[in-house]
């Protein structure tokens, strides 16, 4: 699979399921797809790791805090990344997420997500 970049996207689902669907979506759309269980092992992932360039993370999970706070955290320490927030149980607006970040309701379009993935990427 081609690469942008070697451009790593961390995905952060509690759901294995849906773990595994979202990261072979991110794949297929050519990044490295990295996964994470929770909020707190996706900050593990980024304080060890420099090419995660986006993180796609579900709101509702187990942990110290859920995606939206995770979003914030992310902005706050790594402001060059991109994020994408997705949620089956909330709708978001801009309002509620932080700067340069997209929602996206669950059950997202595949197709949707991956056209974002790549924008944000610039490829």
């Amino acid at each position: 699979m081609n690469q942008p970049n070697g451009r790593a996207v961390l995905v952060v689902e509690d759901e294995p399921l849906l773990r595994m669907m979202a990261m072979d979506m991110v794949e297929d759309a050519g990044f490295e797809p990295v996964e994470a269980r929770d909020a707190d092992e996706a900050i593990a992932l980024l304080e060890a790791r420099t090419d995660i360039t986006i993180v796609f993370t579900d709101v509702d999970m187990p942990g110290s805090m859920d995606g939206l706070k995770l979003a914030a955290a992310i902005r706050d320490r790594w402001p060059p990344i991109e994020i994408v927030i997705t949620s089956g149980h909330f709708r978001l607006d801009d309002s509620a997420i932080p700067a340069r970040t997209v929602f996206f309701p669950k059950p997202y379009d595949h197709q949707e997500v991956v056209a974002t993935l790549r924008w944000m990427a610039g490829v």
